[in-house]
């Protein structure tokens, strides 16, 4: 992707709200947002658990809306969003940072386009890749390569896998809402025999509404992850695309980013831009690729219908990652062409320590290896010398949800729902957001 370096001028007229629907405090792409706009000198507006989540307490945030929304309804959260709409008086980007709340934004954009500014999504096209299953199936559809997966809406479906399954398993759930929180699996979750399999689906008590995946595991002599983030304007072109590689997550060979390096791939920048156009998709992007060794192919893994929480990994020449890409073509302004910076890196400081030692106890990583991997890291997710508080907060609770773990751990029933995390959350508690200003 060549072209000009200059750097593009920014409307600072038009604010931007970064959006979470949901309960989690320690989430560093809200971060990421606020520093790259704010520094631009573009408004920034957020919705946080309380005013004491990390992202709250950016320099670069203008105004702090405090709003526990995990649980309401949909007209609750459309009044939500024009309660803020009338403190900001003026047309906003809406930038979200969870699935849940880019599928309000995508099936209730008559509402809300009245007053904020997003691309606008092909109906239902945003739950459907969001969801495992809709992906799934979507890639079966158009012959795009993905793991081979089986959804089990049964015991008896269990048990028919079991009869003809290769372990390990990778064991997922097909999205993150509106599904039952109270199985063994969270997220994702590699299973290496039956009998783990089984104590997994011990806990589920309904099969249709657990949403569970069993998915074909690529073994890790044979894979390379890799990831792919973008921008595509209402005509699906990919006005930005960066690829890179993920070294680390969280939790280990199956989370999240915790350290990834920015690595051209035009083979699969173009294997994605296809499917962009394929499905008319729009706006930003996050997709979890998986190269399979044993045929060539990349596989599609996950593909989020919103800013990934890594994004920062990617900066072109210009300066202009994803979310700048998107202010300034929703501002009507041009994007510029540019190459991807290569080999930057980009570290989730918190969670980075926890994978290196899982990573360590897999018998790979050491102490020195560690270092080596993170010295110099050109994008941390938190530290910053010049907005300090998200990082210090941060480490604050990432230490007191440690030690509440430990004396959960000890003490179940006694101290549940007693610990700091639950206090700071309770103070956020409301059905409607609550503005705090700076």
């Amino acid at each position: 992707m060549m072209g000009t370096t200059s750097s593009p001028a920014f409307d600072t007229t038009l604010p931007v709200l970064v959006l979470k629907v949901g309960h989690y405090p320690l989430h560093h792409g809200g971060v990421g947002i606020a520093r790259s706009l704010g520094r631009l000198g573009i408004q920034v507006y957020g919705v946080y658990e309380s005013r004491f989540t990390p992202g709250a307490r950016s320099r670069y945030v203008r105004g702090r809306f405090v709003w526990h929304n995990s649980e309401v309804t949909t007209d609750e959260f459309l009044t939500g969003m024009t309660d803020i709409a009338r403190h900001v008086r003026r047309p906003t980007v809406l930038i979200p940072t969870d699935d849940h709340g880019a599928i309000l934004v995508a099936e209730h954009w008559d509402v809300l386009a009245e007053t904020f500014v997003f691309p606008k999504q092909p109906m239902g096209l945003s739950r459907t890749v969001a969801s495992k299953e809709g992906l799934y199936r979507l890639c079966k559809e158009l012959g795009v390569p993905c793991p081979e997966a089986v959804f089990p809406a049964t015991r008896d479906d269990v048990e028919e896998f079991l009869a003809r399954a290769v372990f390990p398993v990778v064991v997922k759930r097909t999205n993150q809402w509106g599904v039952q929180q109270d199985t063994a699996v969270k997220s994702t979750t590699i299973v290496n025999s039956p009998d783990a399999l089984l104590e997994i689906c011990g806990t589920v008590e309904d099969f249709s509404a657990a949403g569970l995946m069993f998915q074909e595991y690529i073994p890790r002599e044979h894979g390379e992850d890799w990831i792919f983030h973008g921008y595509c304007d209402e005509s699906s072109d990919c006005l930005v695309g960066f690829t890179g590689i993920k070294l680390r997550s969280y939790p280990a060979y199956a989370g999240p980013t915790t350290l990834g390096r920015c690595v051209e791939n035009q083979a699969l920048r173009r294997q994605a831009e296809e499917l962009f156009k394929t499905i008319n998709y729009r706006g930003i992007m996050d997709l979890d690729y998986r190269l399979d060794r044993r045929d060539g192919q990349y596989k599609l893994l996950d593909f989020n219908p919103r800013v990934g929480a890594q994004f920062r990994l990617f900066v072109d020449e210009a300066g202009i990652d994803v979310v700048r890409a998107l202010h300034l073509d929703l501002a009507g302004r041009a994007v510029p062409r540019s190459s991807q910076v290569e080999g930057r890196r980009f570290m989730a400081e918190h969670y980075d320590v926890v994978a290196g030692w899982a990573y360590h106890r897999d018998g790979g990583l050491t102490l020195r290896g560690w270092l080596r991997s993170v010295w110099r890291v050109e994008e941390p997710a938190w530290f910053d010398s010049h907005d300090v508080w998200p990082f210090v907060i941060m480490s604050l609770r990432f230490l007191f949800r440690g030690i509440e773990r430990v004396v959960e751990k000890i003490w179940p029933a006694r101290n549940r729902g007693r610990g700091v995390s639950h206090l700071l959350g309770a103070l956020g508690r409301g059905r409607r957001p609550r503005y705090i200003g700076r």
